[in-house]
């Protein structure tokens, strides 16, 4: 995971929605991932303010059924490193292909790497979470849960280093050394179901949250546009800003992940969608 997340952040730089270059240098790298992995690669393109965008997916299990999807957006915010940001989402992403083409789960799973997530796309229509979100109404497919990787990457072990939003702060450890499950209170089945079994699948502290949309945060990526088609969706984040001071800076690079810590995060996920799937 540290090659792919130094791949992304350095040598696809910039990768924003202003550089094409970089970003067809970031897509053709995780294309080539998902086509070894094993599984069944794909692509979506689409439009936006006239130019193309490319969403990268890759499929295990059966073609048809039910099906869980997990995605990661692997654009940048401006000409930044965007290490924590996605990079170690789509990092993720690519280590999970590998497992799940070493041993394809029980129903289908389908991984995507989305392209504009960030502004100026974020809540739009145009974002590539949206679009693919959209195109699965369309096809009334069956989705069992949809869960996104954001920033996983970041882990803080000293005091002062967690910072939750008012009143959720006396809930929370005031330490960053945990990774969190966020969605809705409709999705509060899901995010217990997901939190127990990534408890039981490494000894990484596992926090979850369910809650109103209004608290900052709760929203803030990939899995907003599937509540919108409603479908059940959740985040797994190390908490974005919450923790991360580099957050949206030139500070979020390669060197600052803790990729052990990250694996962990992976192993967690891959137990989650092995117990969704069954």
């Amino acid at each position: 995971m540290e090659s792919h997340v130094r791949f992304l952040a350095v040598e696809c730089r910039p990768r924003d929605w202003s550089s094409p270059a970089g970003l067809a240098k970031a897509g053709a790298y995780i294309e080539g991932a998902f086509q070894q992995s094993g599984g069944r690669a794909w692509k979506q393109t689409f439009e936006a303010r006239g130019r193309t965008y490319t969403n990268y997916g890759v499929t295990f299990g059966p073609e048809s059924g039910p099906r869980l999807v997990v995605g990661a957006h692997y654009d940048a915010c401006g000409d930044l490193p965007a290490a924590d940001d996605n990079a170690s989402g789509v990092a993720g992403i690519l280590e999970l292909a590998r497992r799940l083409g070493s041993n394809p789960p029980a129903c289908r799973v389908d991984l995507v790497a989305y392209t504009l997530e960030e502004p100026p796309f974020f809540r739009t229509q145009d974002m590539g979470s949206a679009h693919h979100a959209r195109s699965l109404a369309t096809e009334k497919a069956e989705v069992r849960a949809m869960i996104s990787l954001e920033m996983i990457g970041r882990f803080e072990d000293g005091p002062d280093t967690q910072h939750i939003p008012f009143p959720l702060s006396f809930l929370y450890p005031d330490r960053g050394n945990f990774i969190a499950i966020v969605g809705r209170f409709s999705d509060i089945s899901l995010t217990r179901r997901i939190k127990s079994a990534m408890q039981a699948a490494t000894l990484l502290p596992v926090r979850s949250l369910s809650g109103p949309r209004w608290i900052p945060g709760v929203d803030f990526s990939d899995h907003h546009p599937y509540w919108d088609r409603g479908y059940h969706a959740v985040m797994i984040t190390d908490t974005a800003f919450n923790r991360n001071r580099d957050y949206h800076t030139e500070g979020d690079t390669p060197e600052k992940l803790d990729y052990r810590r990250m694996a962990q995060v992976v192993q967690g996920a891959e137990w989650a969608i092995r117990e969704l799937a069954r």
